[in-house]
């Protein structure tokens, strides 16, 4: 479970931002680029084209997030608050299996 989160904390968010500023900074740049060629009364082809690839970027890393976030909430696992081994102390395991049934 440590491994999970130090991953979660270590690699993904850090790729994460970085992949949506670079889909923030593309849309700013087609923005950019759009309103500059507006003004001159040029094509804006290429700065619509940028500002939708930034969009779609940001959208996926957005995603990214709320996937991770389904996927840990499924299997009960909460990368931000782990559970901490060393505060189990007391508890013995049970000598059978599934001690729910009474077997």
């Amino acid at each position: 479970m440590d491994v999970l989160a130090r991953f979660k904390v270590l690699i993904i968010d850090p790729a994460t931002l970085v992949v949506f500023t670079a889909g923030f900074l593309l849309f700013m740049w087609g923005l950019a680029m759009y309103l500059w060629k507006l003004k001159d009364g040029g094509d804006t082809k290429t700065g619509v084209n940028h500002m939708i690839w930034g969009l779609a970027g940001m959208l996926v890393m957005v995603s990214v997030y709320g996937i991770i976030a389904l996927i840990a909430n499924t299997i009960g696992v909460d990368p931000i608050n782990p559970v901490d081994p060393g505060r189990l102390q007391g508890i013995q395991p049970t000598s059978k299996f599934f001690p729910i049934f009474g077997q």
